[in-house]
Order: C-alpha cells, then sequence, then structure tokens
C-alpha cells in the first residue's frame, strides 16, 4: 500500500489531468462550433465527465479556455525557481519562458504549451490561442488569466531578487513586460507571412527587453 503523501500526491495529479482535459474540450468545441453553440454540459461530456465536476473547476467556458494561459505561466514561474541561483536574471526568464514554448504538448497535458518552436505548429493549440486572443466574448477572462499569470511570475522573480513582491515595484513590473513580450511575441506569429518560428520572436523579444529596449 502506498504512503499517504503518493495518495495525495496521484491524487492532485489526477484532479491536474481532469483541469487540463476540461481546458482542451472548451477548446476544441469552440473552435468546431463557435463558443455560442457550445455548452457547459458539452465541454463536460467531451472530457468524460459530468457538468457538475466542470463547475467544481472552472466558473465559466472562459475561464476554461483561458486556463491554457495561465496553466502555462505556473510552469514559467516554476521552471524559474529551478534555474541556478547564479544565472543573472534576464538569462534565467528566457531559459524559463523557451521551455515552455520548445517542448511540444499533447492534450494529455504533458510537457511544454504545444506550439513549440515548430513552424508547423499543433492545429488545436494553434486554433486555441486565436480564439483567446480575437474573440471578444474572451476578452474578460484572458485579461483575468493574464493578470493572475503576471502575478505567478512576479512571486517567482521576487524570490530570486529578493524582493517584497507587495511593497516592491520591480517583480512585478519585470512580470508585466514578460508577460507583454509573450504576448506581443505570439501575435506576430500568428500573423506573421511567410511563417515565423514562434521561439525565434519570443528570443528577440525577451533579449531586446534584457537590454532595455535600445531604440533600433
Amino acid at each position: 500500500m502506498g504512503t499517504e503523501g503518493e495518495r495525495l500526491g496521484l491524487r492532485e495529479r489526477k484532479k491536474q489531468e481532469t483541469r487540463i482535459a476540461l481546458s482542451w474540450a472548451a477548446i476544441r468545441l469552440a473552435v468546431e462550433r463557435g463558443l455560442d453553440n457550445v455548452r457547459v454540459e458539452d465541454i463536460a461530456a467531451e472530457a468524460g465527465v459530468s457538468p457538475r465536476t466542470f463547475n467544481n473547476y472552472f466558473s465559466s467556458k472562459g475561464e476554461a479556455i483561458a486556463a491554457r494561459h495561465l496553466d502555462r505561466a505556473r510552469l514559467i514561474a516554476d521552471e524559474l525557481r529551478a534555474r541556478p541561483a547564479s544565472e543573472p536574471l534576464w538569462e534565467a526568464i528566457a531559459h524559463a519562458v523557451m521551455a515552455r514554448f520548445t517542448l511540444r504538448q499533447g492534450a494529455e497535458g504533458q510537457g511544454a504549451e504545444g506550439a513549440g518552436g515548430q513552424d508547423t505548429p499543433d492545429r488545436q493549440w494553434l486554433d486555441g490561442v486565436r480564439l483567446m486572443t480575437t474573440d471578444p466574448a474572451l476578452t474578460g477572462a484572458f485579461l483575468q488569466a493574464a493578470t493572475a499569470a503576471e502575478t505567478e511570475l512576479a512571486a517567482a522573480i521576487a524570490e530570486r531578487t529578493g524582493a517584497d513582491v507587495d511593497r516592491d515595484l520591480y517583480p512585478r513590473l519585470v512580470a508585466g513586460a514578460v508577460g507583454v513580450a509573450i504576448r506581443v511575441s505570439m501575435q506576430q506569429w500568428l500573423h506573421a507571412d511567410p511563417p515565423v518560428p514562434i521561439n525565434q520572436l519570443l528570443r528577440d523579444a525577451l533579449r531586446q527587453l534584457s537590454m532595455g529596449l535600445p531604440v533600433p
């Protein structure tokens, strides 16, 4: 028989898998049918759970869709905490961000957030990004997720720099700048013609930030 800690760990993993499955189900159905034509019951059925289970994880369809953005931010914050303490901050941030965009992720939620540096990204992920960033009905949910994402990253930056996340401007300024760099890179990647790998755009954006955004 496993230990109590092992049982709790398994339970948390199952909860995370359910959360990810519901989020991807919401994205798939919204892309296929349009957000207005998707019910919570449809999302729950697609993920193989009950509507009550959906409501245990998310308060709305929009929150379920925007959860992919927030979950990636949490992984970036975890990645930053794992970087060597001797590594310069902006170098550590660049490694943390790129780690979550370079690896591939499937609907099962393993690895990073799906698009990677691929020239031909996962179609489901790409459609989900477009949905999150262009559908007016998702603006509020995406803004909430972006705010929470910056809070997650600011906490990790504060820990690394010895700053107070509640009293010092620096952690939130850096987290906000990183969030903007990711958002702008994704927007440019979505509309680039000819296509440009997203990791190339992200590296350039983070490099410019680390240099203080010098005038071109």
